[in-house]
This record gives C-alpha cells, structure tokens and sequence, in this order.
C-alpha cells in the first residue's frame, strides 16, 4: 500500500543519515581533539581513572619540583662541609707545626684565628633560598612521593634529611630533669701527686745468695748473687735497688725505701706504670702502678638525647658540653675535652678512652703545683645543642699545654666535618635517585593516560572516510525516499 501521508522510507532512510551523522561527529571530534574519551559520557569509568590518574601526574610533577630544591640545598650544605673540612686540615696543619718548640706560635695562632673566621663565614654563608643545613639541630623533610592505595587514599611520603651543625656555638645547659645519674666522678678533687706500689721483700737480712731481675716500665735490672755483701742489711739492699731504679731515668718514675718495703712512684699521667720480679725474694711476681689521672665515666647503657647537657667542674673552672640529635656518650665526652681545654687551666691534661665495660671515660691529669680540690660532675635535660665545632675557636697553640690539646681536639672537629659531608653526600645520592624515578614513574603514567584515552589516529581517519561516504549514500538514500510520493500522482492521470 502507498501513502502519501506516511513515508516509511523516508522515515528510515532519516535514523540510518542520523546515526551516520552522530558518528561522524565523534569521529570528527576525537580527531580535532586526539582523544577517543573526551568527556565523562564518552566513558565514564575510563575518564573517572584517567583524571585520578592526571591528577596524580600533577603531583608528581610538584615532587619534582620538591626534589630539585631539596637536592640544591642538600648540595650547598655538602659543598659547605667539604669546605669546612678542607680548612679544618689547614688548621691541622698550623697545630702540627705549632708542636715545635722553635717556631713563631703567635704568627701560626694568628693564621688559626684567621681559619676559623673563614668557617664560620661558610657555614652562615651555606644556605640555599633561606635553609640552611649547617646551622640548628632539627631534620629536614623532603617532600619525595604520593603513595595511593587501593582504597583510593592518598598518603605523602618523605625524605628526611639531619641537619650537621657545623657552628662552634657553646649551647645553653638545661634546667630539667637531672642526667647526674649518667656521668660519674671518680673522686672529689684531683691530686697532682703519684701513685705508689709497695713492694715487701721477704724477710731477710742477707741477699748476697739472690739472683734476681727486676723491670721497670720496660727496663730490666738484673742482679746475681753476689751484687750485694753478705753484711749488707736488706733495707740497704733496698736502698740499693732504690739508687739503680732511679738510675734508669725513667720518666716520670721514681724508688725509694720505706722500712722494709720498696716503693715505686709513677706520676705518668693516662699511662700505668708495670713493675716484674724474676727469681727476687719478693711476695708479688708483678705489679701495675695505676696511671695519674681522675675519671669521669658516662653510662653506657643510658642514651644520650638532644639538649643534654653534662659539666664538670674542676675548682673554680666549669667545662659544659650540651649534646645535639644522634650523638653519644663519645661525643659528649670530647665535647667536655674540648671545653677543660680550652680553658687552659695549669697542668690540666685530658683524654678520652673506653674502658673495659665499654663505657666512655673523660680523663683529667693534673700535673700542677697544687691539687684541684673540687671535681664533680653533673648533667640535666632540656638544653640547647652545642655546635658540632665546638671548641674550634677555643684552639690556642701559643703555649706547649694548648698545642699539645689542639691536636687532639682538631682531629675530632675534623671527624665531624667529614661525617657531616658524607652524610649530606648520600642524602643527596638518594634524592637524586628519587628525582629519576619520579620522572620515569610520570612518563609511564602520561603513558597510561593515554592508552586509556587518546584516539588512534590511524582508525580515526579509516573511520572518518567510511562514514563520509556512508552520509553521502545516506543523503541519497533519503533523497529516493521522498520522491516516492511523487510516483502516486502517476495512478491519477
């Protein structure tokens, strides 16, 4: 049946040129704007993961960002460090030649005193857009990724960089809570005087059948019988053995007689004084004279936080060291040796060591004309942080007591410096590490992106050819559609 009120034709040859159109405008659009998932109706789900995924690019992209000023900075503070340890070994190198005797001490302090004005002119110099790492004790973080969980929560992540203190402020002690607990004086004043073994012979009044040795700090004395008469009396046997000890020339050792006994004198300070028999009419085989020093003896259980602060005092003198963040009983203990340095109290020597318990021990000689009467030690929390130099500009080499302790003292000030350099130096090895793998990490997520979304071009242009060509038949298709109702008039003629 005809109609002219209703084409059929027409009507379905309209919908397929309609479809054709629509697709020919998708097509056309993902070629003028290269993506096949343009909007949110294109594909929901493929756009709502493309624009996490784009956001989190822009984050990565600020990282970066992060990581390039953080690594600039870490890189000025390692640039510091090494300058400050290039100097530090010229100072060393003014405190080695300042151990001779016949040299111009005040021209080579002068030289030290213009050194340390240079580091300190670099570490206030060694900051980068305002930071500065070689100054203040708290850690810096680094802003380095975006972690995403599954979930779809977002977490930042860190790099945190210490900072090193290479100023050579004293720091402030603290009022808090009492550290006293941690450090331990071995006695309440400091002798100058040495210390003495006793050594009972046995009882006899005739040697003259002894053949014997007797060493000494190293040196032996040998004795056959006969050495002494058989009329000698054995406190002149000691008397003689006495002569023969001192003798020796031994430093810093001395014998005498008292009654029956022998009695060695060593005033060597941070050394012990060993004394051995063979075949002598003695009780002891050996015996050890102690050295000459006082001890101050840290914990070595207890940890050392930053702002602890420890002193000891020395008569009218306090020597105060205040610890920053990672340091040690170690640390604090050379940082007290600094402090009794450079304040070059008469005859006050210093050392550091371990004793057996693993314990770290400050050690103070005093080889003076008087003794000290007070020495004590305490310590407290809640300070500010001695510089990580400390001590520097108490170096003074003008006096043999001054240049003996700087060359101690320098060595760990060159330690710090070092360590502080290396540490700076593998922070920014890692940043650096970082720094990469976030820019390969934001190229495979562009990569991604793209996969999800970006039109291929080649199927674009095969499909935009098809479908030109399917509207031109489209337009002809509906064109004989609606001649249709001009064939009915035909019936009526």
């Amino acid at each position: 049946m005809s109609s002219i009120l209703t084409n059929n034709g027409a009507m379905v040859a309209l919908q397929t040129l309609k479809t054709i159109n629509s697709g020919l405008l998708d097509t056309q659009s993902e070629i003028s704007t290269g993506k096949s998932v343009s909007s949110a109706k294109d594909n929901s789900a493929i756009w709502a993961i493309s624009k996490v995924m784009e956001s989190d690019v822009k984050g990565f992209n600020a990282i970066s960002e992060s990581l390039s000023l953080g690594e600039s900075t870490v890189a000025v503070a390692r640039q510091g460090a090494e300058t400050v340890t290039d100097l530090l070994t010229q100072i060393k190198g003014k405190v080695v030649s300042a151990q001779e005797e016949n040299v111009d001490r005040e021209k080579i302090q002068t030289d030290i005193d213009a050194l340390t004005s240079q580091i300190s002119s670099v570490v206030g110099a060694a900051q980068f857009n305002g930071l500065n790492m070689l100054k203040g004790t708290d850690s810096v973080d680094i802003l380095s990724s975006l972690d995403r969980l599954s979930d779809g929560s977002v977490s930042a992540s860190n790099i945190s960089i210490a900072r090193a203190d290479l100023s050579d402020s004293a720091g402030t002690y603290g009022t808090g809570t009492s550290l006293s607990a941690n450090a331990t004086a071995s006695a309440g004043a400091i002798a100058n005087t040495g210390n003495t073994e006793a050594i009972t012979f046995a009882d006899s009044t005739d040697m003259s059948g002894d053949d014997f040795q007797i060493t000494v700090a190293g040196s032996t004395l040998n004795f056959s019988a006969g050495t002494f008469a058989a009329s000698d009396t054995e406190e002149l046997a000691i008397d003689q053995i006495a002569g023969q000890i001192n003798a020796l020339g031994l430093e810093g050792v001395s014998a005498t007689r008292n009654g029956s006994d022998l009695e060695i004198t060593s005033t060597r300070a941070f050394e012990t004084v060993d004394v051995d028999f063979s075949g002598s009419p003695v009780s002891d085989d050996s015996v050890e004279i102690s050295e000459r020093a006082e001890n101050v003896t840290f914990s070595s259980v207890s940890k050392v936080n930053s702002g602890d602060g420890y002193r000891v005092t020395l008569g009218s003198d306090v020597a105060t060291y205040v610890a920053g963040e990672g340091e040690t009983f170690e640390d604090v203990a050379n940082g007290l040796k600094a402090a009794i340095d450079a304040a070059e109290i008469e005859g006050i020597s210093t050392r550091v060591t371990t004793n057996n318990n693993g314990e770290q021990v400050l050690k103070i000689d005093n080889d003076s004309g008087t003794p000290v009467s007070t020495f004590t030690a305490v310590g407290a929390q809640d300070g500010t942080a001695s510089g990580g130099l400390f001590g520097l500009d108490g170096i003074d080499v003008t006096s043999d007591q001054g240049a003996e302790a700087a060359l101690d003292n320098v060595e760990i000030l060159i330690q710090n410096s070092i360590d502080a350099a290396a540490e700076f130096g593998s922070a920014q090895g890692r940043i650096e590490t970082q720094s990469d793998f976030i820019g390969k990490l934001t190229d495979s997520l562009k990569s991604g992106i793209g996969t999800l979304v970006d039109a291929d071009m080649e199927e674009a242009s095969a499909r935009l050819q098809a479908l030109q060509v399917q509207q031109q038949l489209g337009v002809q298709a509906l064109s004989i559609a609606n001649q249709a109702p001009q064939n009915i008039l035909s019936l009526f003629r």
